[in-house]
């Protein structure tokens, strides 16, 4: 009888241990309030436009929920995996095209020395490094993109059929590398992406540069890229970014170059965007941010023609922490537009302004689980 006992105890630790070892998680994000933009298109208006007051999802980042997995294979090294699916507080509907896990889909090995390698749709190496110098990447959210979020530093934009490397820390240093497949017979090229990113920090002090270049995007429905913002036969973004902290102050730069080749407007379309961002923490619980970006967009069209655009964006932002998974939120955001272009603040599909400028108010509340 002793003797059964023990044995029993001893395979109920073992069990534990082996549970241990490897784990799920469920989380998630819900981002929820009120929006008011001003001038946007209105057919059945008499002037031709309107004001929007809005219920809206995803102010600041996208609700979503995922599962979050590893298990532990011994050595310093895990399998690990992520899937993880958006959708809209509004009225409950999947986001991102209707995929059932829009947002990231994959899995891979991590090694504590040597990095990760994963497979699936996932994020590219300008959202992973570059886009947390930027207010779209970090506090700042969504309506804090660039204009049309066309360097991609808000991650609007995924990579289907993606290998991706990303290092382990060294001495403050991380870097990584994307390629995301066309997965057609005969079109290697078509439909195809992949960047490299690279970020170093010290102290106070974070520096970072990316990659990306995309061909023939949204040419098929199952290439390495369903939902660019701007198709073209070629794309390529690439930037440098960098933030200082100092004390409960955090601030920081970034300029990126995005460059359509071919997108169907014209032969050839480059928008430069040059960021200033600060957010400071009055408290541990309240902080204030701001950001200003101006943009310079160029098209040489056939025949030699050329056009030019400015836009010039102003953000602000309070936020207040009710805990540490919960927090309430105001911001406002106006965008001008110059040389006859109109106005867009990124507002995930909303209709552009009907003149040069936009204003965009929201408030909401924001809880992770």
């Amino acid at each position: 009888m002793k003797k059964t006992l023990i044995v029993a105890a001893v395979a109920a630790s073992f069990a534990t241990a082996a549970n241990a070892q490897s784990s799920v998680t469920l989380y998630g994000l819900i981002d929820a309030g009120f929006t008011y933009v001003n001038n946007e298109v209105a057919p059945g208006s008499d002037k031709g436009s309107a004001a929007a007051f809005r219920l809206s999802s995803g102010n600041l980042n996208g609700s979503r929920w995922g599962l979050r997995g590893v298990e532990d294979l011994g050595g310093g090294m895990k399998a690990i995996f992520t899937l993880e699916n958006g959708f809209s507080m509004g009225d409950g509907k999947t986001q991102q095209n209707g995929g059932q896990f829009g947002r990231q889909a994959y899995a891979g090995i991590s090694t504590a020395n040597m990095g990760t390698v994963t497979l699936g749709r996932q994020y590219d190496s300008v959202v992973d490094y570059l886009g947390p110098m930027s207010a779209t990447g970090s506090w700042g959210g969504t309506f804090f993109a660039h204009p049309g979020d066309l360097d991609n530093l808000n991650g609007s934009v995924r990579t289907n059929n993606a290998v991706k490397y990303q290092s382990a820390n060294y001495g403050g240093l991380t870097f990584g590398g994307l390629y995301g497949f066309s997965n057609q017979a005969g079109g290697f090229a078509n439909n195809r992406a992949y960047s490299a990113g690279l970020q170093y920090a010290n102290g106070p002090f974070k520096i970072a540069a990316a990659y990306l270049q995309g061909q023939n995007t949204n040419a098929t429905g199952f290439g390495a890229v369903t939902e660019s913002h701007l198709a073209a036969q070629t794309q390529r973004t690439f930037g440098v970014g960098a933030n200082y902290a100092i004390g409960p102050v955090v601030l920081g730069g970034v300029w990126t170059q995005s460059r359509f080749q071919d997108s169907g407007l014209s032969s050839t379309d480059r928008y430069n965007n040059y960021e200033l961002n600060a957010r400071y923490a009055l408290t541990p619980a309240l902080a204030v941010g701001a950001a200003y970006t101006y943009t310079d967009a160029k098209g040489s069209r056939v025949g030699g023609d050329n056009d030019r655009a400015r836009f010039h964006q102003v953000g602000l932002q309070t936020d207040y922490s009710l805990s540490k998974r919960t927090d309430i939120y105001a911001e406002g955001i106006v965008q001008l537009a110059k040389s006859g272009a109109e106005a867009q603040v990124f507002t995930a599909g909303q209709a552009v302004s009907a003149h040069g400028n936009q204003v965009v108010i929201s408030t909401g509340i924001r809880h992770r689980f």
